[in-house]
C-alpha cells in the first residue's frame, strides 16, 4: 500500500502540463455525462485530443488509436444527444433487454479472445487478453453512452475496475487512481440516468 501511495504522489508530481488538463477534462466529461449535459463531449473531444498525441508521443500506439476513435464518438455523441430520435427532441436514457446485452457480451468477448490471440502471438504486448477486452467492450460501451443505453454505465463499471489492475501492474498509479475515480461516478452516473430511463 505504501508503495503504491509512494507511486501515485510521484506520479503526480512528474505528470506535465498536459496530462493534468486532460485528466481534468476526462473527469469533467464523466461529471456531465452524468447530468447529461451536452457539454460533456466538447470535454470528450479535448481530453481525447490530448491522450491520442500524448500516447502517440509514448509509442503507445493502440491507446492512441482507441482515443482517436474516442474523438469521432465525442463528435457523433455531441449530434445524438443534440437531435434525438426526432427534430427539437433530445435523445431520452432507454435500456436494453437482458438477452440482447447476453448475445452482445457473447459478440464482444469472442472479438476480444480473437485480437487477444493476435497480439499475444504477433507482438509482444503486455496483458494481450485483458487489454483487448478492455478495448473492444470500451469501443462499443462509447456507442452505448453516445445512445443513452443506460447499462453503459455497468460496462463501465466492469471495464474501469480490469484496467485498474492492469495500471497498477504497469505503475501507472495517476491513471490507476484516475480509473478508481471512474468505477465510483460510473456507479453513480447508473443509477442517476435510472432515474430518467424509460423501457424500449
Amino acid at each position: 500500500m505504501r508503495e503504491f501511495l509512494e507511486g501515485v504522489y510521484e506520479a503526480i508530481m512528474s505528470t506535465s502540463a498536459w496530462e493534468g488538463l486532460a485528466v481534468f477534462l476526462s473527469l469533467s466529461y464523466l461529471f456531465l455525462a452524468m447530468r447529461q449535459s451536452l457539454w460533456c463531449w466538447p470535454a470528450a473531444f479535448l481530453s481525447t485530443l490530448i491522450y491520442a498525441i500524448l500516447f502517440f508521443d509514448a509509442s503507445l500506439l493502440m491507446d492512441s488509436a482507441l482515443n482517436a476513435y474516442y474523438l469521432i464518438m465525442a463528435v457523433y455523441g455531441w449530434y445524438a444527444w443534440k437531435h434525438g430520435k426526432r427534430e427539437n427532441e433530445e435523445r431520452e436514457v432507454s435500456s436494453w433487454g437482458v438477452v440482447k446485452h447476453l448475445k452482445i457480451i457473447g459478440m464482444l468477448v469472442c472479438v476480444s479472445l480473437l485480437f487477444g490471440y493476435l497480439m499475444a502471438t504477433y507482438t509482444r504486448a503486455d496483458f494481450a487478453y485483458l487489454d483487448s477486452a478492455t478495448t473492444i467492450f470500451a469501443v462499443f460501451t462509447t456507442y452505448m453512452l453516445a445512445q443513452k443505453i443506460l447499462e453503459n454505465w455497468l460496462y463501465w463499471i466492469v471495464i474501469d475496475a480490469v484496467s485498474i489492475y492492469i495500471y497498477i501492474e504497469k505503475a501507472f498509479y495517476l491513471t490507476a487512481v484516475l480509473f478508481f475515480l471512474y468505477t465510483v461516478l460510473a456507479t453513480f452516473g447508473f443509477y442517476q440516468w435510472k432515474k430518467d430511463k424509460r423501457v424500449s
